[in-house]
């Protein structure tokens, strides 16, 4: 087999901020390929000016299934292996070395490492696969708002690696206003998908809209098609923050409970049960809630996971439990837990602070 041919295609918008460190990072590509959108920044200019090949074109009405679509057509049909990328993300160096070695026997799809967000020291925060590395031919981009990617030949062949990483550093200055209407739409076109249900149930509930969004989600349980435990757990979590939000604590303790359930090997609803009961000054329940929390140690790979399962949280809930329960001991005990994975923490060390302050005169 010859020199494989490996590009980087994209699709841009707005992105001068990050086009040289994206450049940078995608430099082992043979060539890389951008479809602007209609940046009216030096997004283009810049793109260019680093080697980019670009092609400028608007997408009406937006959709991102199509301008991926677009963007992959740029392409020419005698490549290889084409890594879709987002401008505001840096691929690991070293990955075009790593697509040799592993594009072999027919490999057609790839799932690699993806940090989706970090904390203020770059350590990941949310971690997942991702799968946008893919052969040139028999892929579309599918849905108008979270697209994925669909093989449309006789026979999809997947490997998985995690030496490849794309790091994500988002604009948070960035609206996302056309997510909830393209979740809509996505939903309207495929009443039956059951990821896309999900997602708009989730977007409902950032939005404030919490009826609609226990609606929604309830429809996403009721599907056939909803067998993923994982996200079923999610959407009854969901569900229960937004009663939660209703001031209707029961229902959101009902639904946290079916989400234990659902999902007896996820942490994420034993510490979200334990953070409602937080609020709701109920610290036995905050303890024995976080205390099965710790018990499970498994931390799955996959983009439902919540930051605060794994971090400093489920110990800071512990010491304060302790503390208002009086076992003084214990608090100190678990705040020196939280301290040691959120070292520069202020309100941690505070706390660690009183609870001394405590001990002393107890």
């Amino acid at each position: 087999m010859g020199k494989l041919k490996i590009c980087v295609y994209a699709i841009s918008k707005n992105e001068e901020k990050f086009v040289e460190r994206w450049m940078n990072s995608v430099s082992e590509a043979d060539e890389v390929f951008v479809l602007d959108t209609g940046s009216t920044d030096n997004t283009v200019k810049l793109l260019k000016e680093f080697g980019a090949k670009v092609t400028v074109k608007e997408i009406k009405p937006w959709r991102f299934d199509v301008a991926r679509n677009e963007s992959l057509k740029l392409v020419p049909d005698d490549y290889d292996i084409c890594v879709c990328m987002d401008i505001d993300e840096v691929i690991s160096k070293g990955w075009r070395n790593e697509l040799e070695k592993i594009w072999k026997n027919g490999i057609n799809h790839l799932r690699y490492n993806y940090n989706w967000s970090h904390d203020e020291n770059n350590k990941p925060i949310v971690n997942f696969y991702i799968e946008k590395i893919h052969s040139r031919h028999n892929f579309t981009w599918t849905h108008p708002v979270h697209e994925v990617l669909k093989f449309t030949g006789e026979k999809e062949i997947w490997f998985t690696t995690n030496n490849i990483t794309i790091d994500h550093y988002p604009d948070n200055t960035k609206s996302r206003s056309s997510y909830l209407p393209l979740l809509e739409l996505s939903v309207k076109e495929n009443p039956d998908d059951d990821r896309n249900v999900h997602y708009l149930g989730r977007e409902y509930m950032y939005y404030g809209k919490y009826n609609e969004a226990i609606d929604t989600l309830i429809k996403h349980l009721s599907l056939k098609s909803s067998t993923w435990k994982d996200e079923r757990c999610a959407s009854m979590r969901f569900i229960a923050r937004c009663y939660k939000n209703l001031n209707r604590y029961d229902e959101a303790k009902m639904w946290l409970n079916k989400a234990m359930m659902e999902a007896p090997h996820l942490r994420d609803p034993f510490v979200e049960r334990a953070l409602l009961d937080y609020e709701l000054n109920d610290f036995e329940n905050v303890r024995k809630y976080s205390l099965e929390a710790l018990k499970i140690k498994n931390h799955p790979k996959t983009y439902i996971n919540e930051p605060f399962s794994f971090d400093y949280t489920i110990y800071d809930l512990l010491s304060i439990s302790e503390y208002y329960l009086g076992n003084i001991k214990d608090s100190l005990k678990w705040i020196n837990l939280a301290i040691e994975m959120a070292p520069d923490n202020e309100r941690l060390l505070n706390n660690k602070i009183l609870i001394q302050k405590k001990m002393k005169t107890t």
